[in-house]
């Protein structure tokens, strides 16, 4: 049974799964904004957040964390030019905007982006 377990699977293996997450993840600090499909917004959303977070803290060790998902110039991004925003802010770095169904399968899309 699923009781109180988080996170979505994707009908992916855990690896896949986690690769996907770091990539979605990457792309929204390099663009800060992406379109994607609504479950993998609402899931990469939570990722992003906690990275953020991290980001905030500005120290070696938080900046080693980001480095084992971001190659060193988005964690210099996401430290030095995205965190600094958030500095007053107490979570809801990532707003989700729901676009409706993609014509070829149906999938109801989403652009996920940063608040200003």
């Amino acid at each position: 049974m699923r009781k109180r377990k988080t996170g979505r699977k994707f009908g992916r293996k855990a690896d896949p799964r986690k690769a996907l997450l770091k990539s979605l993840a990457r792309a929204i600090i390099l663009n800060e904004k992406i379109k994607t499909t609504e479950a993998k917004a609402k899931e990469v959303s939570v990722f992003v957040e906690k990275l953020i977070t991290q980001a905030k803290n500005n120290n070696i060790a938080s900046r080693r964390k980001l480095a084992t998902i971001f190659s060193q110039k988005l964690v210099k991004k996401a430290v030095e030019e995205i965190a600094p925003r958030y500095k007053e802010r107490n979570g809801g770095y990532t707003r989700i905007i729901k676009l409706g169904a993609r014509k070829g399968d149906g999938a109801n899309m989403a652009i996920i982006e940063l608040v200003k």
